[in-house]
């Protein structure tokens, strides 16, 4: 029974969750603290069409990384709990009732959409190349970076972090950064079986594109 509870709860799931739930949370909390300021509004923008956007892709392209099995416990506490951290920056945000300047929320819609680019065109990318075949994916934005899903995530979520002007979203970001370089250096390893890959290593970043 619980192998087959597992096979049946994937990593997905609590992404998802996570994900539809995101625009309500930040509409209860402007609710909860009766804040409608521009500020709230620019936040539940920019994440809510983040997270519509994600949905569109789970069921466009998904990333099948994610279908992985996971235990429900496991899942609730691991991904959505830890994927919770990002409510920090728009609690802040409304509970203090925070303005923001132009500057900064045009700074933050740049992260957004620049990273939004990055995400979901490579996701989109890789996902058109492995329907075809296995091995390096070294085209398009891969060329210059192997990770461009990771920077883009990166920099959504640098996006939405800067907006709350506080310290305590950072401390999200650099657990999630922390996990997403884990993961690059483990691809790195898995991915140098490949033919190619020392050459294809050496004209592109880990994460950075690089130019030169």
């Amino acid at each position: 029974m619980t192998n087959q509870t597992q096979h049946k709860t994937q990593v997905r799931h609590f992404i998802n969750a996570h994900k539809i739930l995101t625009p309500i949370a930040v509409l209860a909390m402007m609710a909860y603290f009766d804040f409608w300021g521009a500020s709230a509004w620019i936040y539940l923008a920019l994440h809510g069409t983040y997270c519509g956007l994600w949905m569109i892709k789970e069921y466009s392209f998904r990333d099948k990384r994610f279908e992985e099995a996971i235990h429900p416990v496991a899942g609730s506490i691991f991904v959505f709990g830890m994927l919770g951290m990002y409510w920090i920056a728009p609690y802040l945000i409304v509970s203090q009732q925070l303005e923001v300047s132009g500057v900064l929320a045009a700074a933050a819609a740049a992260l957004v959409v620049l990273g939004g680019f990055f995400h979901f065109v490579s996701d989109a990318h890789k996902h058109a190349v492995l329907s075809i075949r296995k091995g390096l994916i070294t085209s398009g934005l891969f060329s210059r970076t192997r990770n461009p899903n990771y920077l883009g995530e990166m920099l959504i979520y640098l996006g939405f972090a800067i907006l709350a002007q506080h310290w305590l979203p950072f401390v999200a970001l650099a657990y999630w950064w922390t996990f997403f370089v884990r993961n690059m250096l483990n691809k790195d390893k898995s991915m140098s079986r490949h033919a190619g890959f020392a050459d294809w290593k050496q004209s592109s970043g880990l994460l950075f594109p690089k130019l030169f």
